[in-house]
């Protein structure tokens, strides 16, 4: 049998321990597609977490260039924030564009399904980020190697949803004394990211300049175009970043940190932005 809660389902499974063998109950994270429409068009189709739906889908048109102000995004309504006389379907999010941003048959007709996983795989790519017009995020932020080593166990500490079922990504905004602004969680790392900048977009917070933002996951390409488009000026990821995640960082100036746990990390690209001593060379390195 399995129960359901907010972004938790809860079931009964069989625990093996030591050759013994229970009837326990387990958590687990939800896990549903999520449609986005704008008319009788379809913007997109996704995995998610149940949660923070309408920040998820103003993150996913901004981050994927639907939009590009958010004054071009008149309505979002979504299961956590019906209107009108009748609620949104709970895998449905109605959006309403201005007119500056309707799709043409032509455009509507690239449709795109993105795995909780995965984002829009194979899309992406740095030409085509080029050709959007995305810009050097602001050079003059600096920050504190000590307060970056500080996030991870903030992070970790309000992960609610992870803390019960073990299975989510989270994805955090920090000003640049270590405050956390927002955190988001889901199934998706992408998602999970989506959400924190579509928060920051209907807080009318855009462009992110000062501001970290730490992912519980790997560093993906997918992630730091996502971050480069919302003017985020500094990426911190917990696991390794990818070889074009890199490539993209160093090519637009943005600062990358990987393996962020305890009190060390690496810097992948953008070193200047944090008040780090000169790297000693070391020899066969």
């Amino acid at each position: 049998m399995i129960r359901c809660i907010p972004s938790i389902e809860v079931t009964d499974v069989t625990e093996w321990e030591n050759n013994q063998a229970r009837r326990v109950q387990d958590y687990l994270a939800t896990e549903e597609p999520l449609e986005m429409r704008a008319g009788r068009y379809s913007l997109g189709v996704t995995l998610r977490t149940p949660g923070d739906d309408r920040e998820l889908v103003a993150g996913f048109l901004f981050t994927e260039g639907i939009i590009s102000q958010p004054e071009q995004l008149l309505s979002v309504e979504a299961a956590d924030n019906p209107t009108g006389n009748s609620a949104a379907q709970t895998n449905l999010a109605r959006v309403t564009l201005s007119h500056v941003a309707h799709l043409s048959p032509g455009k509507a007709a690239r449709r795109f399904s993105a795995g909780s996983a995965c984002g829009v795989c194979g899309k992406a790519s740095i030409a085509q980020l080029r050709r959007r017009g995305v810009r050097r995020p602001d050079s003059a932020s600096r920050f504190d190697p000590d307060m970056l080593c500080q996030l991870p166990e903030k992070l970790r500490a309000t992960q609610a949803i992870f803390g019960r079922t073990g299975g989510l990504h989270a994805a955090a905004l920090f000003s640049r004394d270590g405050e956390m602004l927002v955190l988001r969680e889901d199934i998706g790392r992408h998602n999970a990211v989506d959400k924190v900048i579509g928060w920051a977009l209907l807080e009318g917070q855009l462009p992110l300049s000062g501001r970290t933002l730490l992912v519980s996951g790997r560093g993906g390409f997918e992630i730091v175009q996502k971050a480069l488009t919302a003017g985020v000026p500094l990426v911190a990821s917990v696991s390794a970043p990818s070889s074009l995640a890199v490539k993209l960082a160093r090519e637009l100036g943005l600062t990358l940190v990987g393996f962020l746990r305890g009190r060390r990390f690496i810097i992948y690209s953008g070193e200047e932005r944090l008040l780090v001593p000169s790297p000693a060379l070391v020899e066969g390195a």
